[in-house]
């Protein structure tokens, strides 16, 4: 920090320099930050910035530190503001003073808007990765389960039937959608800052595009006040990662409630799942619970960067220091989230008897007895009205549908005969036979779609 206080006449004070130091969390950088000054440091060689001698002892001063952080020899000294600095001055300690040279034609500010970017770009890779080995899950266990029936729920109340792999196949279209919106963030993160400087650009011939395409970026930035003081691109992963972790949490609900003892509906492995301190019967679901409860976390990320940004003039303020604590959070609890939960999904087990049992009392035929009627020709509206009165009846009498007799039935609608017995679960799931629907035939249609699209992301299932 000394040579940046240059201009004034008495170092900063102690809580100051604790105050404002980001070499705590920002050291998860080091690898997109000497990166970054290697590709930096070969262009400004190659452009004759600095003399070749001097660019490649910087490049192999970074190489070694790379070793030393990654082999745990590497001594972060606090007295270095960042992970920025503490390279910078291990470099100088390496390699002497060429190691000034490093900073020429560079900004801080663009140094880390590109680190970011390219912490952003492969982390948007990893979650898409990992949402891929969920799907991957949830696709197995649905070709499993092509002819285990469920209740399907509005309210949480028993609505019609649904099969089971159709419920879960739900889960993988809303990851669909998770993907592809990492995909395009990924777009947005893929633009390199470097070469804008602190706001104005620099007085230097760069070879920008040649530095991106060493650090694997497709576009560089185009305004140079943008570049250093926009952080769209983490905003957009943060909220594509709270979109993410809604949908977890939505599965993670299911799976708390699925797993108790009045649904029944699926056990949770072991190893996915925590005993009670005091009651000694427990198998508590609390993988799924933090799951559901660190969704917050991943709220409170967002809700933390959109506050930062949202009073900023331009160009770069040092309010976006404030960018990686929630970022590199948010990113840890989704990645973490996202296995945890792919390896409980795998090693579930589902009830299909107890599904069967739920259908059986909850009168989840009432809608296909409705459209029984319409076949008969009533309008909807009036059979919607007929089963609801019906309905009424038969719980009345502690009968489900198949225990009244047909007189039972013509007491509400002449139109009943002996083919209503023919409307039951499997009539039901074969009657929704169209694209989207619950039938047999639809969901081996859907099950062959999911597994196309994993094939053709590379994923082997």
């Amino acid at each position: 920090m000394s040579h940046i206080r240059s201009r004034f006449s008495k170092p900063a004070d102690e809580l100051v320099v604790r105050y404002t130091t980001s070499l705590p969390f920002d050291w998860r950088l080091y690898q997109e930050d000497i990166k970054c000054s290697t590709a930096h440091a070969r262009m400004l060689g190659k452009q004759g910035i600095i003399s070749a001698g001097d660019s490649q002892s910087i490049i192999n001063g970074l190489s070694d530190i790379l070793t030393e952080i990654e082999t745990g020899s590497f001594v972060f000294k606090p007295e270095m503001e960042d992970i920025h600095m503490a390279i910078e001055g291990r470099l100088f300690e390496l390699i002497g003073e060429a190691a000034g040279r490093l900073h020429t034609a560079r900004s801080r500010n663009d140094q880390v808007a590109t680190d970011v970017h390219l912490f952003v770009k492969n982390t948007c890779t990893s979650t898409i990765n990992k949402i891929r080995t969920l799907q991957g899950a949830l696709l197995k266990q649905a070709e499993a389960h092509q002819q285990t029936a469920l209740p399907g729920y509005t309210h949480l109340q028993v609505a019609q039937p649904v099969l089971l792999s159709h419920h879960l196949l739900a889960y993988f279209e809303m990851l669909e959608r998770d993907c592809g919106r990492f995909t395009d963030a990924k777009k947005r993160s893929d633009v390199m800052p470097l070469g804008s400087g602190a706001l104005a650009g620099v007085p230097y011939p760069l070879d920008r595009k040649m530095v991106a395409e060493e650090l694997g970026f497709t576009a560089i930035s185009q305004n140079s006040l943008d570049a250093v003081s926009e952080r769209d691109f983490v905003l957009e992963y943060l909220s594509d990662a709270a979109i993410c972790q809604m949908h977890l949490s939505r599965l993670s609900e299911e799976m708390v409630i699925w797993s108790s003892a009045e649904y029944a509906f699926v056990e949770l492995d072991d190893a996915y799942t925590t005993g009670s301190s005091i009651m000694p019967q427990k198998k508590n679901p609390d993988v799924a619970e933090l799951c559901r409860g660190k969704t917050g976390r991943v709220y409170g990320s967002l809700n933390t960067m959109l506050t930062v940004m949202k009073g900023l003039p331009l160009s770069y303020n040092r309010d976006l220091q404030e960018d990686k604590e929630p970022l590199f959070e948010c990113a840890d609890t989704l990645g973490d989230s996202l296995e945890v939960f792919a390896g409980m999904i795998k090693t579930a087990t589902f009830k299909p008897e107890r599904m069967l049992r739920a259908l059986e009392k909850g009168y989840v035929l009432a809608t296909d007895i409705a459209d029984y009627l319409v076949g008969k020709g009533e309008s909807f509206r009036s059979s919607h009205g007929i089963v609801a009165r019906l309905v009424s009846y038969a719980i009345s009498q502690n009968k489900t549908f198949g225990e009244l007799s047909l007189e039972e039935y013509r007491q509400f609608s002449n139109l009943f005969e002996n083919d209503i017995y023919a409307v039951d679960i499997k009539s039901a799931l074969n009657a929704r036979n169209l694209a989207g629907g619950t039938a047999p035939k639809q969901i081996a249609q859907a099950i062959a779609r999911a597994k196309k699209i994993l094939a053709e992301a590379g994923v082997k299932n």
